[in-house]
């Protein structure tokens, strides 16, 4: 599921609940300082390089703060951004200019961070097969939009949320007895509420590996937290019967290893949890 940003009503909902946080009653420094014609001109400046997601909702934020406030790029989302290199520029009266910034800024940066970061992990395991994909660590409200900013950093996208996919875990198993209990009540399931969903299981051992393998109806099967040893064995014996996916502390350090397995899928949850957002700036030019 990717996010059309000019087309969803939620993304809607979003500015206007950040701008309320942030601008409440009025940008009172802004009020105080600027006079209602003042005119001008800022340039977004990246502080690092790094690649850039969010634009378009940048713009967006403007456009609910002030109509004559227009936003033009010459970097689009997915594009490279180089430290001290401007990437667009922002006209208008400067009172909204100033108002809208922080919030413009806070959703540019996040999801620029996020890309960033995927895009590390990508070209880590360039070469291979394997898929770098997002999980549900996302931060609340905020998953439509982080989601796209893997996307932007060459990332793919796992389920958006618990109705997409049937994803088996270790508290799922504890609760109904084994893999093979818990795979036959999910095709039950599916197939008397007439839902067409993909089922994966997490295994956390070899064993667990062979009984998923056992199970009719398993599409993936996730490795989760396996040793490099043992993920190569599971590998083998999985032998393309499904698909792979690797979850679990999984760094920039151990990712291409990771890869060079066969793996299909390797789930990083570091990409939108623990991002560090790109470091840019709006400055007022003179």
């Amino acid at each position: 599921m990717t996010v059309d940003i000019l087309n969803d009503s939620r993304i809607g909902r979003l500015v206007e609940q950040a701008l309320q946080e942030d601008v409440g009653f009025g940008d009172i420094t802004s009020e105080a300082i600027i006079p209602e014609e003042q005119i001008g001109r800022a340039v977004v400046l990246p502080k690092e390089n790094g690649i850039i997601s969010g634009v378009e909702l940048f713009k967006i934020v403007f456009q609910y703060i002030d109509r004559q406030v227009t936003a033009e790029f010459d970097r689009f989302d997915g594009g490279l951004a180089t430290a001290s290199k401007h990437i667009g520029e922002v006209e208008g009266p400067v009172r909204s200019i100033l108002t809208g910034e922080r919030v413009a800024l806070n959703f540019l940066q996040r999801m620029s961070g996020i890309a960033t970061l995927t895009h590390k992990f990508v070209h880590a395991v360039a070469g291979t097969n394997a898929k770098i994909t997002d999980t549900r660590k996302t931060s609340p409200g905020l998953r439509m939009l982080e989601r796209k900013a893997v996307v932007d950093g060459g990332g793919v996208n796992h389920r958006f949320g618990l109705d997409q996919m049937v994803l088996i875990k270790d508290n799922h198993i504890q609760a109904a007895g084994s893999i093979s209990n818990a795979v036959s009540r999910c095709t039950k399931y599916l197939l008397d509420h007439h839902i067409e969903a993909k089922i994966e299981v997490e295994t956390t051992s070899l064993a667990q590996v062979e009984e998923a393998l056992r199970c009719a109806g398993v599409n993936r099967i996730m490795l989760d937290n396996f040793l490099l040893n043992d993920m190569t064995a599971a590998i083998r014996r999985i032998d393309h019967a499904v698909e792979v996916e690797v979850s679990g502390g999984v760094t920039l350090e151990t990712v291409r290893a990771i890869a060079e397995t066969g793996v299909d899928f390797i789930s990083v949850g570091a990409l939108t949890h623990s991002s560090k957002a790109l470091d840019i700036s709006l400055e007022l030019l003179h």
